[in-house]
C-alpha cells in the first residue's frame, strides 16, 4: 500500500505538464499611431496628456444629472446587461466543473450482491452449496479517475478559465456600449425637442404671414398666388410638426426600453440641446493603448488564449491515458459481519488505455483545433482593426465638427438676418411673398442643419469615449 501511495503521488505530480502550444499574442495589424492631417489637427491632443478615457467615470464625463439619473436605472434594469452578467455565472460554473475533473471523485458505497446457483452444486469439501449466494459490500474509494499525465484535463481547465475571462470582458463592453447607448438615445430626444421647438415657431411665424396676406388680397395688395405661396408655407410646417411630435414619443420609447424601467418625471424638463456639455479633452494616446483597454479586444485575445489551449487538449488525444478505481471498506458473506474481524476489503485496479486506430478522429480533432485558433486569429487582429478605425474615425470628426458647427451658426444669424429684412420689405409693399418665403425656407433649414451638426458632435464625443474603453467606471478612482 505505502508503494501504491508513492506510485499515485508520482503520477499526480507528472500530472503537470501539458501539451499547449507556446502562446504568443499576435501583432496589431495597425499602423503605431493614429492619422494625422488636416481633419485631426482642430482636435488633437497630446497622446500622454490627462487621464486615459478608460480610468475617467461616467459620472465624470457625463456631468448632466438627468442624464447620469437614466444611467443609473439602465445599469440595474437593463435586460441585455443582466444576460451578460448571467453568462458570466454560467460560464464560471462551467470552469469549476472542468476543473473538478482534475481531482478524483471519492464516494461511499454499498453494495449487495446475489447470486442463484443450481442446488447439486458442491464445494471442494463436498458441502452443498447454497441456491443464494450473497455478498455485502461497503467501502469508501473513486472510481475511473483519470491521471492527467499529458495534461488533458489541465488543457481543458484552461479552455473554460480563458472563456469565463472572455465572458467577463464581453460583460464590460456591453455596459459600455448601453452608457453610449443611453447618452445617444438622450441626445436624440432633445435633438427633436429642439427641432419640435423650431417647427412650432416656424408654424407660428408662417400662420401669421398667411393671415397677413389674405388681409391684404382682401384689400388688393396682394395675389392669389401670394395666398397660396404662404398657405404652402403652413401645411408644409404642419407636416414638419406631425414627423417631430412622432419622434418625440419614438424617443421615449426607445429611451425607456433601453433604461428598462419607468423614466423619471425630470426627463420633461431637460435642457436644451446646445446647453450639454461633456469632458472633451480626451487623449487618444497610442494604438497599443487599446489592446489593454477595449473590452471586446481583450475578450478575443481570451478567446484566442482557449482555443490555444484546446490545441494542447486535442495532442493529448494522441497518447496513453491512465486511469485508477480503488475501494477500501469491509465485506461479507453475512449482512450480520460486514463490520467484523477480518471482513477488512481493498481493491485497486489501474487501466491503461494506448490508442492505436481511431479512425482518423484524433488527427481530425487536432486539425478542428488549429483551425479554431486560426479563426480567433483572425477574429481578434479584426476587433484591433475595428477598435482603430473607430477610434481614428472619432478624431477625424472631432477635429471637424466644431468647425462645422460654428460655421453652421453663422449661417443661421445670416439667415435669421436676411428672413427680417425680406418680411420687413413684404410688409412694407417693396417685395412680394416669394423673397419672404425663401428666406424664411432657408431659415428653417440653417436651424434644422444646426441642431443636427451640433448632435453629431456630442455623439461623436459618445463614441470617442466609447471607443476608447471609457464608460465602465461609474466614479473616477481615487
Amino acid at each position: 500500500m505505502r508503494k501504491l501511495a508513492v506510485s499515485l503521488v508520482a503520477a499526480l505530480l507528472a500530472a503537470g505538464c501539458t501539451l499547449e502550444p507556446k502562446y504568443d499574442r499576435p501583432a496589431a495589424p495597425v499602423p503605431q499611431s493614429f492619422p494625422e492631417g488636416e481633419a485631426y489637427r482642430a482636435g488633437a491632443v497630446a497622446p500622454t496628456a490627462g487621464k486615459a478615457a478608460a480610468d475617467i467615470g461616467w459620472r465624470e464625463f457625463f456631468t448632466d444629472a438627468r442624464l447620469q439619473q437614466l444611467i443609473e436605472l439602465t445599469l440595474a434594469n437593463n435586460r441585455d446587461l443582466r444576460v451578460a452578467a448571467l453568462n458570466v455565472e454560467a460560464q464560471r460554473a462551467q470552469y469549476r466543473i472542468q476543473r473538478a475533473d482534475l481531482l478524483p471523485t471519492i464516494s461511499a458505497t454499498a453494495t449487495e450482491s446475489a447470486q442463484s446457483v443450481a442446488p447439486y452444486l458442491k464445494n471442494l469439501q463436498g458441502v452443498p452449496i447454497p441456491s443464494v449466494i450473497r455478498q455485502y459490500t461497503v467501502g469508501v474509494g473513486f472510481t475511473s479517475y483519470e491521471l492527467d499525465v499529458f495534461g488533458q484535463i489541465r488543457s481543458l481547465t484552461h479552455q473554460q478559465l480563458e472563456q469565463y475571462f472572455g465572458y467577463e470582458e464581453t460583460r464590460r463592453s456591453t455596459q459600455i456600449s448601453l452608457v453610449a447607448e443611453v447618452a445617444d438615445d438622450y441626445l436624440t430626444l432633445l435633438a427633436d425637442r429642439e427641432l419640435l421647438r423650431i417647427t412650432q415657431e416656424t408654424l407660428k411665424s408662417d400662420t401669421d404671414s398667411y393671415t397677413l396676406t389674405q388681409r391684404m388680397l382682401e384689400s388688393g395688395q396682394d395675389t392669389e398666388l401670394d395666398l397660396r405661396q404662404a398657405e404652402s408655407a403652413v401645411d408644409t410646417a404642419r407636416a414638419n410638426l406631425a414627423q417631430y411630435t412622432r419622434q418625440v414619443a419614438q424617443d421615449r420609447n426607445a429611451l425607456q426600453l433601453l433604461v428598462g424601467a419607468p423614466l423619471p418625471q425630470e426627463l420633461n424638463d431637460g435642457p436644451p440641446l446646445e446647453a450639454q456639455s461633456f469632458l472633451e479633452e480626451l487623449p487618444a494616446g497610442l494604438p497599443s493603448d487599446l489592446l489593454a483597454r477595449r473590452p471586446d479586444i481583450l475578450s478575443a485575445e481570451h478567446n484566442l488564449r482557449a482555443a490555444n489551449a484546446n490545441i494542447g487538449a486535442a495532442r493529448a488525444a494522441f497518447f496513453p491515458s491512465v486511469s485508477l478505481t480503488g475501494l477500501f471498506g469491509t465485506s461479507s458473506a453475512q449482512l450480520s459481519g460486514l463490520f467484523g474481524n477480518g471482513s477488512k476489503y481493498w481493491s485497486f485496479n489501474p487501466q491503461l488505455s494506448v490508442p492505436i486506430f481511431a479512425g482518423g478522429a484524433n488527427i481530425a480533432n487536432l486539425d478542428l483545433a488549429k483551425v479554431q485558433k486560426n479563426l480567433q486569429v483572425a477574429q481578434y487582429e479584426k476587433a484591433i482593426q475595428t477598435a482603430f478605425r473607430e477610434v481614428a474615425d472619432a478624431l477625424a470628426a472631432r477635429g471637424t465638427l466644431q468647425q462645422q458647427l460654428e460655421a453652421q451658426r453663422a449661417l443661421v444669424a445670416s439667415a435669421g438676418a436676411s428672413y427680417k429684412l425680406s418680411d420687413m420689405r413684404f410688409r412694407g409693399g417693396v417685395d412680394a411673398y416669394l423673397t419672404v418665403l425663401d428666406s424664411q425656407r432657408t431659415l428653417y433649414s440653417a436651424q434644422q442643419g444646426f441642431v443636427s451638426v451640433e448632435l453629431t458632435r456630442l455623439e461623436n464625443l459618445v463614441s470617442l469615449y466609447k471607443a476608447l474603453g471609457g464608460g465602465w467606471q461609474e466614479m473616477p478612482p481615487g
